[in-house]
């Protein structure tokens, strides 16, 4: 059961959403895990990490919790547009599942609806949703994809993630300024034409 607390002892008002169980269960794994790296967990520095990481997680995985097919019918409309509707640049921040190190980066996604749309921010919230997981961003790339099509029926969906992973540049091959690039098409975007006007699209900044 989650619970709000407020704080605002430093002049300013914060908000925590966060499991109390959860919490105090993965406050005591940090401390061991602080405890065999060799660091002393109740020094001044350490004494609340335990807690901090183990709220930090819940939020940074807070998408186990949330419903991508309930947040896109929260807002679902019916109209009778058939070009293609892009939200691009929606910034992701997600966990590599192999190593729970972030990767950061930006989705491109489009559909072509099909008599149904949905509100713009319902779009960027089902990237949120799938993003704040364990994740590999292939994955990503087609559950985003999937719940789209699954969901507004559209005449095609298209889904673009370029990223960077912070286990490659931070441990292992250690290449700073690498990008993954994924995508997933399904429908009219599996048309060259249709997914070059895209591509275009999304490459392009307006003046």
């Amino acid at each position: 059961m989650c619970s709000l607390k407020n704080n605002n002892s430093n002049g300013y008002l914060r908000t925590d959403l966060y499991n109390e169980e959860a919490t105090e269960q993965l406050s005591g794994h940090y401390k061991e895990i602080l405890q065999i790296i060799g660091e002393d967990p109740s020094r001044e520095g350490l004494d609340k990490t335990p807690e901090r990481v183990a709220k930090a997680m819940q939020f940074l995985l807070q998408g186990y919790q949330m419903d991508p097919v309930e947040i896109l019918t929260s807002a679902m409309f019916k109209e009778d547009y058939r070009q293609m509707v892009i939200v691009k640049d929606i910034e992701i921040y997600s966990m590599c599942e192999h190593h729970m190190l972030p990767f950061i980066g930006k989705a491109h996604v489009a559909y072509i609806p099909n008599g149904t749309i949905t509100g713009l921010s319902k779009i960027a919230r089902v990237v949120d949703v799938f993003a704040r997981r364990l994740q590999v961003q292939e994955r990503l790339t087609t559950q985003i994809k999937d719940c789209i099509q699954d969901t507004l029926k559209p005449l095609g969906v298209a889904v673009v993630i370029e990223a960077q992973h912070l286990c490659m540049q931070m441990r292992g091959v250690q290449k700073q300024h690498s990008i993954t690039t994924t995508s997933d098409f399904t429908g009219a975007f599996e048309k060259v034409a249709t997914r070059e006007e895209f591509i275009k699209l999304i490459s392009t900044k307006l003046s």
